[in-house]
């Protein structure tokens, strides 16, 4: 199994920064890629970045220039380095890795961003 453990969301206003961190624990050698995704009230999750084990780079085309996702390897952690927030990117935030495991998808419990304005 592997287990997921988010930490750093927060209220912060507009045009402002916060940086979410993943860290991953348990078979991490399954890992084959790690993405965050979001949910606001009301709408579907959605994918905001995914990153494989080789470093490619997937990101929402309505964050790409003000979101960067980066990982420290020794730390098993995934980061998420969200700059120049808007209000509509208040959402609960999910970290989630693609496994080679039989259960196939693991996910974090969430984290809660709200951007103000």
């Amino acid at each position: 199994q592997v287990q997921l453990v988010e930490s750093g969301g927060g209220l912060v206003q507009s045009g402002g920064s916060l940086r979410l961190s993943c860290a991953a624990s348990g078979r991490l050698f399954s890992i084959r890629a790690m993405a965050w995704y979001r949910q606001a009230p009301g709408k579907q999750r959605e994918l905001v970045v995914s990153i494989t084990r080789s470093g490619t780079t997937n990101y929402a085309d309505s964050v790409k220039g003000r979101f960067t996702i980066s990982r420290e390897n020794a730390k098993n952690t995934v980061y998420l380095q969200m700059n120049s927030l808007k209000p509509e990117d208040t959402a609960v935030y999910y970290c989630s890795a693609e496994t080679t495991l039989q259960t196939r998808d693991y996910w974090g419990q969430g984290t809660q961003v709200t951007v103000s304005s």
